[in-house]
């Protein structure tokens, strides 16, 4: 016996929570495709977890429509939707065992002895931990806690799983270690799964389609490729990864291409919709190169910070066209501090946003 995937859709149509009169939710629409993994992403108040509660009918949506696949479930209760969700506290049983905790779910659903001990099994073998069935949740790291939340969702073959911030008790090392976990888990069942983080980083690596709030509102909906390279406006473009936000001005249009300058530089990039006039530039800290060499007419800088992270070092470099923050992989040649250097510009990462 094997754990079943039964994967469904979710949408929203223009769904509203109203808490009295503070809206957590405002117009939201969107649809996840079943069998992919779509990430909430947004600082603390966005509305992203409130979003999480209403799919899985903790939180009853005050206007619009939810469906799970076809079937409408905007005003059904969580116990009459087939959804599971895995908690940002594991909300394990501490005086329970490991298959104890796994075989809950499937316990008070009436199911018979024997699958109930078959399913939790397969569950605890999914995500690593065949074995441990006999030992209590206090007997295990924090992360082997997370991986006994998840099996306890996933036993229930539900037709969306939620995750509701599923990493964040968890160090640095552990929680991309489980990230990869989760993320392979759940390609290899085809499980529709909602991912709620304010981690970019996170969001980044396991999402197939990132949607991005603020203010209780959709800001940018797309591909993690997509909201990195092409974001919609300047919040976007400062949250999802850093970002050095500049003006500048078109000066003139060619198609879809735009002629802009960003103090004494002169670039060509996609106009993507804008006007001539002043305008916000993105520079992605990776785009940036720094050279202690004269490059031509490439404009100067002066190095005021330089901090090495092993795998990198990050500058704060003072230009005439703003103060840049710079990403540099060549840890083997290092830039001093007070450094005069040419900095140069790749055509990635750099985008115009607006004003």
């Amino acid at each position: 016996m094997t754990i079943a995937s039964k994967a469904a859709s979710v949408s929203f149509d223009a769904v509203t929570k109203a808490f009295g009169p503070v809206v957590a939710v405002d117009q939201v629409s969107f649809r996840v495709e079943a069998g992919s993994l779509v990430t909430l992403l947004g600082p603390s108040g966005c509305g992203k977890t409130t979003t999480l509660r209403m799919i899985a009918g903790l939180e009853m949506a005050t206007h619009g429509r939810i469906l799970i696949g076809d079937e409408e479930v905007t005003s059904l209760p969580a116990t009459d939707r087939d959804v599971s969700m895995v908690f940002q506290s594991y909300a394990l049983f501490p005086h329970m065992t490991v298959l104890e905790n796994v075989s809950y779910g499937l316990r008070v659903s009436g199911l018979a002895k024997q699958e109930v001990g078959e399913r939790a099994h397969d569950g605890l073998e999914l995500v690593g931990l065949k074995g441990y069935g006999d030992r209590l949740p206090s007997e295990l790291s924090g992360g082997q806690q997370q991986r006994v939340a998840v099996a306890r969702a996933l036993v229930l073959e539900p037709q969306v799983l939620l995750f509701d911030e599923p990493l964040s008790n968890l160090d640095a090392k552990l929680r991309r270690r489980v990230r990869e976990e989760i993320r392979e888990i759940q390609q290899k069942l085809g499980l529709t799964s909602v991912y709620v983080t304010h981690d970019q980083e996170e969001a980044l690596a396991v999402s197939d389609r990132i949607i991005v709030m603020n203010q209780a509102r959709i800001a940018q909906e797309g591909s993690p490729r997509e909201l990195y390279d092409e974001p919609a406006d300047l919040f976007v473009a400062d949250f999802i990864g850093d970002a050095n936000l500049l003006d500048a001005e078109i000066l003139s249009l060619e198609g879809t291409e735009a002629l802009v300058a960003l103090g004494d530089i002169r670039l060509r990039l996609p106009a993507r919709g804008l006007e001539t006039g002043s305008v916000r530039i993105a520079i992605r800290p990776q785009a940036i190169t720094l050279q202690t060499e004269v490059q031509g007419e490439s404009p100067r800088g002066v190095v005021r910070k330089a901090t090495y992270l092993g795998s990198h070092i990050e500058y704060s470099v003072e230009t005439p066209i703003g103060e840049l923050f710079v990403i540099s992989g060549d840890v083997a040649r290092p830039i001093a501090k007070d450094s005069d250097v040419s900095v140069g510009l790749s055509q990635q990462g750099v985008t115009l946003v607006g004003s």
